[in-house]
């Protein structure tokens, strides 16, 4: 499917006192391969949440296989799994610079309109730029 890849180099604060990444950091190192993922189509949170949508997380799964370090650079490669109807799935995998995989990951989006707070269907704006 359409495939995003984004680098992030791991700061200290990300660390614990053994210098590995804390395990709560790898949620946020998602949405920036969501976020990156979404400028890459040519879209962006802000353009959606300016046309009443937004994509609250309704699951997250991580495996992690091996640890990341302070100053690792990370490849977070971010997979749209299928056409979106009312959520959008991504699957998720994070590799350090060597090639070796560290993380695997699936998350479940729900799109939501802003105004009434109820799901609705992706809007055709985005399937238009997804060409899939």
């Amino acid at each position: 499917m359409n495939t995003h890849q984004t680098n992030i180099k791991v700061r200290y604060g990300e660390t614990d006192q053994m210098g590995i990444v804390y395990h709560g950091n790898y949620a946020q190192y998602l949405e920036i391969g969501r976020l990156e993922w979404l400028n890459a189509i040519g879209m962006s949170y802000k353009q959606m949440e300016e046309n009443n949508v937004m994509l609250p997380v309704v699951s997250l799964d991580l495996k992690y296989l091996k640890p990341a370090f302070y100053d690792d650079i990370l490849t977070v490669s971010t997979t749209l799994i299928k056409r979106p109807t009312a959520s959008i799935e991504f699957s998720y995998q994070i590799h350090n610079s060597s090639g070796e995989l560290l993380t695997t990951a699936h998350t479940k989006l729900a799109f939501v309109n802003i105004k009434s707070n109820f799901p609705m269907r992706c809007p055709q704006y985005i399937l238009d730029k997804l060409q899939i």
